[in-house]
């Protein structure tokens, strides 16, 4: 059963909602060609103390265990996958939405490996006349924080003109981990609501997206992402686009992957991909995997990444988790290729390290060379075998298609680009 759904009283003169992520004031709106566009930010967290690798590890433990109990019918506590202490993400993308009427402005972390927008975790909600307070209660438990409180339905603004009304809005009167913003921005599969409410476990809530769509604001259930590399601790440096994609982010075909039948990757935007060193050493066979954008590295199987580290000669650098090279072994780094429904996409040398500016800013060494490669922490053949995280998608163009159950990857400008 779907809550929160309103009808539609727009018209569908924008055929495209572009929303910006920014780390500070509201954004400026760009109109053109039907389109309306919103600057995107990443930004480093530098209030956390844990490490890239170990954050993210802690979120596939947690996405494993929200698609298990989901499965198996049994409420998810945070006690059963909070394996590291709360803690804030190092590297996010946050979008300042406005919640009520008038609106209060809200620094949400974007996520498409969660579906429950929420806030409170900072700047304290705010009620006004287009607020309501639900029945239920609200908890969501996350790779290394959690949140709990009560569900209200509010007017939710994402630029001029652009207002969702009844949007379910989770305000938190607890929160662990996410020190530096006010929440989350849930944009994946509705279905991954399921359980986050009580007494009514059994609903789902329509995201942002699949409300944008049910009350005629955008013409298509859909959202796209566009991000760039940058050498920047914090820079508006991409694009997130609701209803549509925008042509002038990619280069050629956009290449559509159904969503995978392997579970538990199923349960999220999950794909089949195989990954290749070079021409022909195999790294990891066709297997499915998610593309999410709350992940940061680009993480494998541990069989897969042992074959990577001995076709690249790395070594684990204690201060970062992460995988090491010397200047040589740079130098002869060849590309990987994710093979997604057929078409190869190259993932160059250079889109394979870190940023070498901002080495530090991981607790790592100004002039060592860091693999954004990592360990997923389970072995191949577990049915959530890779991640294609933020590292994979400042490298390529990803569409969220959720009314086609798919997800569409494209070369961009900025692919083959040396800027690590």
């Amino acid at each position: 059963m779907s809550r929160g759904s309103s009808s539609s009283f727009f018209s569908l003169l924008l055929l495209v909602v572009t929303l910006a992520v920014t780390a500070s004031a509201t954004p400026v709106v760009q109109v053109r060609d039907n389109l309306v566009r919103l600057p995107v930010a990443k930004r480093f967290n530098l209030t956390g103390s844990g490490k890239l690798l170990a954050r993210d590890q802690a979120r596939v433990r947690n996405l494993r265990a929200r698609a298990n109990a989901k499965l198996s019918g049994v409420p998810l506590t945070s006690d059963a996958v909070v394996s590291v202490p709360a803690d804030n993400q190092v590297v996010d993308y946050v979008v300042n939405v406005g919640v009520g009427t008038p609106p209060t402005t809200y620094s949400l972390l974007v996520d498409t490996g969660s579906s429950n927008t929420w806030v409170g975790a900072g700047r304290p909600f705010v009620q006004t006349s287009s607020t309501r307070q639900t029945r239920d209660r609200v908890a969501v438990t996350y790779g290394s924080g959690d949140v709990s409180g009560t569900e209200f339905t509010d007017t939710v603004t994402l630029g001029p003109g652009l207002t969702i009304t009844g949007q379910s809005i989770g305000v938190a009167t607890r929160s662990d981990g996410f020190d530096g913003v006010d929440g989350i921005l849930g944009i994946g599969p509705v279905d991954l609501t399921v359980g986050t409410l009580s007494p009514d476990t059994r609903s789902t809530i329509p995201t942002v997206t699949d409300n944008l769509f049910s009350q005629g604001i955008i013409t298509s259930d859909e959202v796209a992402i566009s991000f760039e590399p940058t050498q920047d601790v914090e820079n508006l440096n991409g694009e997130l686009t609701f209803g549509g994609t925008d042509s002038s982010k990619f280069v050629g075909a956009i290449n559509f992957a159904p969503i995978t039948r392997t579970s538990p990757a199923s349960e999220f935007f999950g794909i089949d991909q195989s990954i290749t060193y070079g021409t022909s050493t195999n790294i990891l066979s066709r297997t499915a995997g998610i593309v999410d954008t709350g992940t940061t590295l680009t993480l494998i199987a541990t069989d897969a990444l042992q074959r990577y580290q001995r076709a690249t000669g790395a070594v684990l650098d204690n201060a970062t988790g992460l995988l090491r090279l010397t200047n040589a072994q740079f130098q002869n780094l060849k590309s990987l290729f994710f093979d997604i429904n057929g078409v190869n996409f190259e993932f160059t040398a250079n889109a394979q390290i870190f940023p070498r500016a901002l080495n530090t800013a991981i607790g790592g060494n100004a002039n060592s060379i860091y693999l954004i490669v990592g360990d997923l922490g389970t072995p191949s053949g577990e049915g959530l075998d890779f991640i294609n995280g933020m590292t994979f998608l400042e490298r390529f163009y990803a569409v969220f298609d959720t009314a086609n159950s798919r997800v569409g990857i494209a070369n961009t400008p900025f692919t083959t680009a040396t800027t690590n």
